[in-house]
């Protein structure tokens, strides 16, 4: 089919940041065919027209990294280390976990990211097959890995499966155009070196990303050093882990020559602020990784470190902080903000090509943004309304893949109550298994 969206402020985020005041944008099955002003598609009748009403039209969201069916434990174990955290809490509570409890978990944090304009999202957790299929029902686009650690998982038990639930993966979804396999070891200190040098492996020999935490906490820095002699970034280059293809996720705790490392082997970074100080875990250099050119997103982490997927709440937070943090109103305006959350993602997730940004050619992957609210009015500065007035709420439409996903507020291809009710039957499961209720 057809769609017209039109009648809005176009903010392509394409290289020259091209914004068109009274734009519009057509699509024709799943991809972006023209782009320009609403004058110029007067002769076009599509099947499907989605008026912005002088809102703001743009791309989908891209959080690069979360867990999504962490959901499940939103508000289960706040206000705590993380090292306590995970152990004492989250650990114990994913022992009890299924394929269904995965499955229904991910589908209410895809629609949680549907309505809040998040189009494509990386994710890390257990049963990951089932994630990936949540997002494929959903209509979302998703970077999706099975976690592997040096103990038996709750999903596959043995390592030597874990690598076979990847490979299984890979070869289930490789030709589906919206899900994309990756290779996920999930940090320095869970994960001996034999471990990720054979993940890097699989990844490179499929050409699939790898994701890894590094550098999250300190406690994790000491750890590295005290049984390696070295921090987890020049530990992860001394085993050839490093490379464009490499998706770090938080980098808190990392020294100038971490910093050139990460520069040198063009590593991707997935910043996710509002977890990181929920958990006490520090503040990244954001500022420094970017003046060196290195490609920096941002992701929400799961809800149980978060508690939200709000992308818009993290963009904010993402400039509020590093202002604060360098005492520099400069240090990260909303046009930065921005790309971060959009054509920064799509390029750590190796989608750029087709994703990320409204042009001819690319995905129709596109949000429309209502801007007729108190908090939306008056309005100057489109980069700025997006980072410090918005938030996921004033989405009022959600396009993946050239598919209409979410229309005034209201999902099309979910059954919303079934998925929230599902997750509270769950919930209660959980709370039995955690000893400090």
């Amino acid at each position: 089919m057809d769609m017209l969206v039109t009648n809005g402020v176009v903010v392509t985020m394409n290289k020259e940041m091209e914004i068109i005041e009274n734009g519009a944008v057509y699509i024709k099955d799943d991809s972006i065919v023209q782009i320009g002003p609403k004058n110029t598609f007067s002769d076009i009748i599509a099947e499907e027209t989605i008026d912005a009403r002088g809102g703001i039209i743009m791309p989908g969201l891209i959080n690069t990294h979360t867990h999504a069916s962490m959901t499940l434990f939103r508000g289960l174990a706040d206000d705590m280390p993380l090292m306590d955290w995970l152990n004492d809490h989250i650990f114990p509570a994913e022992s009890k976990l299924t394929e269904d409890m995965v499955y229904k978990g991910a589908m209410l944090a895809c629609a949680e990211m549907i309505l809040s304009g998040t189009t494509c999202f990386c994710d890390m957790y257990l049963f990951e097959d089932k994630v990936a299929e949540a997002a494929f029902d959903s209509g979302m686009r998703a970077v999706t890995g099975e976690v592997l650690y040096d103990f038996p998982s709750p999903c596959y038990g043995d390592l030597t499966n874990g690598f076979n639930y990847v490979s299984n993966m890979m070869e289930k979804w490789k030709n589906n155009s919206r899900i994309t396999i990756a290779v996920e070891p999930h940090s320095t200190y869970l994960c001996a070196p034999e471990l990720l040098k054979k993940a890097a492996a699989a990844a490179r020999k499929n050409k699939n990303p790898i994701v890894i935490h590094l550098a999250e906490t300190e406690e994790e820095t000491a750890l590295i050093k005290e049984k390696y002699g070295t921090t987890p970034v020049k530990f992860l280059a001394d085993l050839g882990i490093l490379g464009p293809d490499l998706i770090a996720c938080h980098c808190i705790h990392i020294t100038e020559e971490d910093i050139q490392l990460l520069k040198k082997f063009d590593v991707k970074i997935a910043h996710c602020p509002e977890s990181n100080m929920k958990l006490g875990s520090g503040i990244a250099p954001v500022p420094e990784l970017i003046k060196r050119g290195i490609c920096v997103s941002l992701g929400t982490d799961g809800c149980a470190s978060n508690n939200d997927l709000d992308l818009f709440l993290e963009m904010d937070t993402t400039a509020k902080l590093h202002k604060i943090f360098t005492m520099n109103p400069e240090a990260i305006n909303a046009e930065t903000a921005l790309k971060m959350a959009t054509i920064n993602g799509a390029v750590t997730l190796g989608l750029n090509k087709i994703t990320g940004s409204l042009e001819v050619g690319k995905k129709a992957d596109i949000i429309v943004i209502d801007t007729s609210k108190p908090h939306m009015v008056p309005m100057y500065n489109p980069y700025s309304h997006l980072v410090y007035s918005a938030n996921g709420s004033d989405v009022s439409a959600t396009i993946i893949d050239g598919n209409l996903v979410m229309k005034d507020r209201k999902i099309l291809k979910m059954n919303l109550w079934k998925i929230m009710d599902d997750v509270k039957e769950i919930s209660k499961i959980i709370k039995k298994a955690d000893h400090s209720f």
